[in-house]
């Protein structure tokens, strides 16, 4: 199997599948496929096409507010310590070579009068803004996005190709 770095350690799976969980991240080494399930929850998937070696962390909430008991929940806990991950798999510094794709983030639990005056706390919205701001800050390009909607959604990331493959149940599958 490809070398991987996973937050914890994967749950086995069929051979090159990593499924991360809920609040996890993993990095893997060509040739490996990491896969999760989002619903309001943002996917952030890094990829270095050179060394194909690819990233994806689940990120539950924006913010850790300083918590530091369970990195991989929060946008900025999660991310950079993926970045780190990568960079000690690919003994460089990941800026210059890695870009990002993001998914997920949907407004799963609007509900009542605040979410029909479009007023409701919409969670997915903002994991996907504190993800794409820490990732400007870390100078890590987002190519691809696919985020919102009303729908979870199965991403599923090859380390070979940098492609994510998308399937939102009751939708058309689609890559990006």
């Amino acid at each position: 199997m490809a070398p991987t770095a996973t937050n914890p350690p994967a749950s086995p799976g069929p051979p090159g599948v990593i499924s991360v969980a809920i609040g996890r991240w993993a990095v893997a080494a060509a040739p490996a496929r990491i896969k999760t399930l989002l619903g309001s929850c943002v996917g952030v998937v890094l990829f270095d096409r050179v060394a194909r070696v690819g990233g994806l962390a689940h990120i539950v909430l924006p913010d850790s507010r300083g918590a530091i008991d369970q990195p991989g929940k929060f946008a900025d806990t999660a991310i950079p310590a993926m970045v780190a991950d990568m960079e000690a798999l690919l003994r460089v510094r990941a800026a210059g070579r890695v870009v990002a794709k993001l998914a997920g983030g949907a407004s799963m639990f609007a509900t009542g009068p605040a979410a029909q005056a479009g007023a409701a706390l919409n969670i997915g919205r903002m994991n996907a803004e504190a993800a794409e701001r820490i990732l400007a800050g870390l100078r890590i390009p987002i190519v691809a996005r696919d985020l919102g909607g009303e729908s979870g959604r199965h991403l599923t990331m090859d380390t070979a190709s940098g492609i994510v493959a998308i399937r939102i149940p009751g939708g058309a599958d689609h890559e990006i």
